[in-house]
């Protein structure tokens, strides 16, 4: 996930300067085959960016894709890691330098920004090679609000419950078989003093629930799905706001009560994002945190994989079960002088060869969290069956974002309102979900997006 931002003339203008700046640098050098009129040459080295820490084992794993990607293609590729924190920044400064790297991996959170700032090519799904073995739902996850497809999927990931084991087993409750049986066993880790320091200390659920990023809209819609409501709905040939609907405003009332009533959030909630988050559950802080599979090397080391159990996101009022689906897209992007090798990385990248190498069995490198291949059996590979839970989540009920023209800014104002309502416990919710969902529509309509 990434910043956004939320002044929408500045938006506008900055969507207007890099197409201009694409349209620039995709042209300078005369006319040829190209999809954009760049001169092509099949032997033209490739700038692949991804987004991870330079030196991590992440970026390691990165590197040996791309080292055995051109011993396979025979095309030179070069790896640059740019860091979490700077990568739209940097990447906004290569387009206005009119000079953007060959491939973006990065996340399908940014398909709308990429596409609507005229960054990246379109993907011919069935022209890619082995494309009938990557996962529908992956594939979903690279199309864009017109129905084409913009990226070639390269990672998935779906999000479960990590439950402190030791500490369920000390209260005595059986595992949840629905949000509010979740809630109750967050209510007895808070208050039972599941770790036996005989010290108020404990929170029974874990929250990254501040808006940077979006990250309280990230962590909420698979507790708003399974209740049964949304944030956006289809309504003819676009979409209008969800949040105001009764199912969704009974789901974050629901949410508001874990703050202000129950009070089973950990200290800071409201503003905390993910690395704050990450170190409550490991540091034996809280109890229960929805989160993806990327988490299990660090909290088995920091814990102790005796410690936690992995468990499905029961349904809620809905009656079904849903989990927010997520991953990685390679973007290839607009203005190369190489398409055929650009084309050629993603299909590598999406190979039974790319995938495993991924998975970051070697060194602890993840880049591939469930792979898109369904031929790779991840679970198998890594020899630990609870990864198999993350890819049956995924599988039998991820739920990917709606594909808006740009669904960051509809998740960072809602991330914005849903803020409100958990910050301020005398706020009215169902009169704050109907200002958020005029919000929401006016967002809709600058992005062409109603029906």
């Amino acid at each position: 996930m990434s910043n956004q931002l939320r002044t929408p003339v500045r938006r506008r203008r900055l969507g207007a300067l890099a197409a201009v700046v694409v349209a620039a640098a995709v042209t300078a050098t005369g006319c040829s085959s190209g999809s954009s009129g760049q001169q092509q040459d099949e032997s033209a080295p490739l700038e692949v960016w991804i987004r991870q820490d330079a030196g991590s084992p992440a970026a390691e794993s990165a590197e040996a894709l791309t080292k055995a990607f051109t011993e396979e293609s025979g095309i030179e590729a070069k790896l640059v890691a740019v860091g979490v924190n700077d990568f739209e920044t940097k990447l906004q400064q290569r387009t206005a330098q009119k000079d953007l790297p060959d491939i973006v991996i990065n996340d399908t959170g940014q398909l709308g920004n990429l596409v609507t700032q005229g960054l990246v090519r379109e993907v011919d799904r069935e022209g890619v090679a082995g494309s009938g073995d990557l996962a529908d739902r992956a594939w979903e996850a690279a199309q864009g609000y017109d129905g084409k497809y913009y990226g070639v999927p390269f990672n998935s990931q779906a999000f479960a419950l990590l439950i402190r084991k030791d500490w369920r087993e000390k209260v005595g409750a059986d595992l949840p078989s629905s949000w509010d049986e979740l809630t109750q066993l967050a209510v007895k880790f808070t208050k039972e003093d599941p770790d036996g320091n005989g010290k108020d200390d404990t929170a029974g659920m874990v929250v990254p629930g501040g808006t940077t990023r979006g990250y309280l809209t990230w962590w909420f819609s698979t507790m708003l799905w399974s209740e049964g409501g949304d944030f956006v709905k289809k309504d003819g040939d676009g979409y209008v706001a969800a949040v105001d609907d009764p199912a969704s405003v009974k789901a974050v009332e629901k949410l508001q009560a874990m703050f202000c009533d129950s009070k089973v959030v950990q200290p800071g909630a409201s503003t905390a994002d993910s690395a704050t988050t990450h170190t409550v559950f490991e540091s034996g802080k809280g109890g229960i945190y929805l989160t993806g599979p990327y988490m299990l090397p660090r909290f088995d080391g920091s814990l102790g994989k005796d410690k936690y159990e992995v468990v499905a996101a029961p349904p809620g009022a809905g009656g079904e079960a849903a989990a927010l689906a997520e991953g990685e897209n390679v973007y290839l992007m607009a203005g190369s002088a190489n398409e055929k090798g650009q084309q050629q990385f993603a299909e590598f990248a999406a190979s039974p060869a790319g995938q495993k190498i991924g998975l970051g069995l070697d060194n602890g490198g993840i880049i591939v969290r469930l792979p898109v291949n369904t031929t790779v059996d991840g679970a198998a590979e890594r020899e630990d069956p609870r990864w198999d839970v993350f890819q049956k989540v995924y599988d039998e009920h991820g739920r990917n974002a709606p594909a808006l023209p740009n669904w960051a800014t509809v998740r960072q104002i809602s991330a914005e309102g849903l803020n409100g309502v958990v910050s301020e416990c005398s706020r009215d919710v169902a009169g704050a979900m109907g200002e958020l969902a005029d919000e929401i529509d006016a967002e809709l309509e600058k992005q062409g997006a109603t029906g």
